[in-house]
This record gives C-alpha cells, sequence and structure tokens, in this order.
C-alpha cells in the first residue's frame, strides 16, 4: 500500500534538482505540494518572476504548482516531519547538505559519485554524518531534459527504509516518470557512479572513430567492471542488470546529452581538460570520480583497466589513443 501524499523539497535549483522538481508538481491530484529551494536567491527571484530556470534549464517552463524559494528554514518546513527532502546538489556538496537537514527527516539525493575527497558513497557519507537516519538515492538512465520534457523515463528509489522508498514512489511516480524500488543503494550508486567514467572511455573510442565494435566492447566490459566493484563493496550482482546499472551505462555511454561522454569526445580530439570543462559549464562527475573508483577498487584487489585507462588520460599520463591501445595489448582471458 503506497504513503499517503507527500510534501516535497528539492534542495537544489541545477538542471537536474529543476527536472525533478518540475516533473513532481505536474503530478495528478492526490501529490503533495513541491518547493524548489536554490541558494541564489538572485535565481529564485528570476525563477519566480519568468517561470523558468534560465541559468540550467532554459528549455522548460516551470508550472504555476511549482513553489520556489531562498529561504533554507522554509524548504525544511515545506517538507515538514512526514514529507521527503530531495538533495540536488552535485557530489561535492552533498556531505554539506546531509550536516543541515533535520535528524529526523526522510532524505532522498540525486547525486551519482565517489567524493573526491574522502572517496565515500552517498550512502556511507550519509551514516557518517546523521548515522540511523531516514535516506536513500533516486537514480537511474535519465536527461533533465528529458524529464522537464515529460519525455517517459524510469528510475529507481533506493533505500533499507522501505516506507522511504514508498514515499519516493508517491511523489514521483507518473504516467511519464515510473519509480522502481531497491534495498540496494550500495549497487544503485556504484551504478550511478562508475558509469560516468565509463562514458568518458566511450566518448573516447567514438572521437577516436574506433566503431560501434569498439562501442559495444567497451560498454559489456565497463559493465564487468562496474558488477565486480559493486559484488566488492556489498551490492547485489542482479542490480547492475538493472536501471541504474546497465540502464544508465548505456543512456551516459551513447546518449548526445551526456556531458561526461562529450568529455570524452573532445579529448579525444585533442582539447584539455581544463577548456573542455570550462566550457561544458556543467560538472562532470565522471572526471572527479575516476581517480577515486580505481583507488576503491585497487584497495578491493578489484581489476578495472578501463577505469585505469580514463585515470591515465584524465591525469595526462597517455593520449587518447595509447591509452585504447594498452587495453587492446592486454593479454586473453576467460570473459567470467
Amino acid at each position: 500500500m503506497l504513503t499517503p501524499p507527500v510534501n516535497v523539497a528539492v534542495l537544489g535549483a541545477g538542471a537536474w534538482g529543476t527536472a525533478l522538481a518540475i516533473s513532481a508538481a505536474r503530478r495528478a491530484s492526490g501529490a503533495g505540494r513541491v518547493l524548489l529551494w536554490a541558494r541564489d536567491a538572485t535565481q529564485a527571484d528570476d525563477m519566480r518572476h519568468e517561470r523558468r530556470n534560465t541559468r540550467y534549464l532554459a528549455e522548460v517552463g516551470l508550472p504555476a504548482s511549482l513553489d520556489i524559494t531562498a529561504d533554507w528554514q522554509a524548504a525544511i518546513d515545506h517538507a515538514g516531519r512526514d514529507g521527503l527532502l530531495v538533495i540536488g546538489t552535485p557530489m561535492a556538496g552533498l556531505a554539506d547538505m546531509l550536516a543541515r537537514v533535520p535528524r529526523e527527516a526522510a532524505v532522498l539525493w540525486l547525486c551519482k559519485g565517489f567524493d573526491k575527497t574522502t572517496g565515500q558513497l552517498g550512502h556511507e557519507i550519509a551514516e557518517a554524518i546523521r548515522p540511523g537516519g531516514r535516506s536513500g538515492v533516486l537514480s537511474g538512465p535519465s536527461f533533465a531534459l528529458e524529464v522537464a520534457q515529460g519525455s517517459p523515463t524510469a528510475l529507481v528509489a533506493a533505500s533499507p527504509d522501505a516506507t522511504l522508498r514508498e514515499q519516493a514512489v508517491t511523489a514521483f511516480h507518473s504516467d511519464s516518470l515510473r519509480v522502481y524500488t531497491s534495498a540496494d543503494p550500495v549497487g544503485v550508486e556504484v551504478g550511478g557512479a562508475v558509469k560516468n567514467v565509463l562514458a568518458i572511455a566511450t566518448g573516447i573510442a567514438d572521437g577516436l572513430a574506433l566503431g560501434l565494435n569498439a562501442r559495444a566492447a567497451l560498454i559489456t566490459r565497463g559493465l564487468a567492471e562496474m558488477t565486480r566493484l559493486g559484488v566488492a563493496l556489498g551490492a547485489q550482482p542482479d542490480t547492475f542488470m538493472g536501471l541504474s546499472g546497465l540502464g544508465d551505462l548505456v543512456l551516459t555511454a551513447t546518449g548526445h546529452l551526456s556531458r561526461n561522454r562529450t568529455v570524452g569526445l573532445q579529448l579525444a580530439q585533442g582539447k584539455d581538460l581544463p577548456t573542455i570543462l570550462r566550457e561544458l559549464g556543467h560538472v562532470s562527475e565522471g572526471v572527479y570520480s575516476a581517480a577515486t573508483v580505481l583507488a576503491r577498487a585497487r584497495a578491493l584487489n578489484v581489476a578495472m583497466p578501463i577505469t585505469e585507462a580514463v585515470v591515465q588520460v584524465i591525469d595526462g599520463q597517455f593520449s587518447p589513443k595509447a591509452a585504447v591501445q594498452q587495453l587492446m595489448a592486454r593479454e586473453a582471458r576467460a570473459e567470467s
């Protein structure tokens, strides 16, 4: 049985936070009210008056039912004890946000990656900051623009808390956005983090015009790397055949809206990384997570050769072409 309607406060008015708030605000009657919190008061004022997030998602108007504020306490009060707080910041801001929200609040986060400073996934950060708190992750194959436009999308809400999972379904499930549930936040988060790194690799292959065979091989062997690391961290293997594993990997590695794939394409074209990131204008989590993914894999004695090649390119140790040659020169082995 689904939970009663819940009010939702989305904390962070970037592209993805805005898109999810738009989708939730368009829900049929029976859902709670949705409020979008922006850190920048000027941005919040602009969004209220223009009914559009011109900074991050200018293509889609904001529904009249979506409330916007820069008042932190107003956002917290809006969700109340029975609502949902949804953190829409990049991974680098997750720890700060978790430290600010009430300890008793139900919290979901949207960011994907490993924290560059601590090397932790979202659920590890949450357990360190608010042990025993009600928390989880909402993830899956999704470009913000398509969600905001109402294109069919499927996500997965993962948490050990069954009530929180059902609250996420109640808040976000709609005719255009299907929300599945999972009790494996570790697997969902590993998939969401590692696929960004693998998308850079696939972008490099496409940028070098290596062909569709190479793309298929990278995605398939990348999925194997992702699964090995996830299982070593305590995830369920089946999770990686779902939305947050294979689904998100295919989307991010092949979709033209993928920022991480774009980084790989431009590295293959000879652009330097600082220029790519400056022109991108958005966070590329794969760039910031790659070295951490590799470090955690090495600590667990998990082989991740594609991830290692991406790190070598990002760090300037190898050119994209040399990194591919190194991968192809590895000794033959059994597939599994």
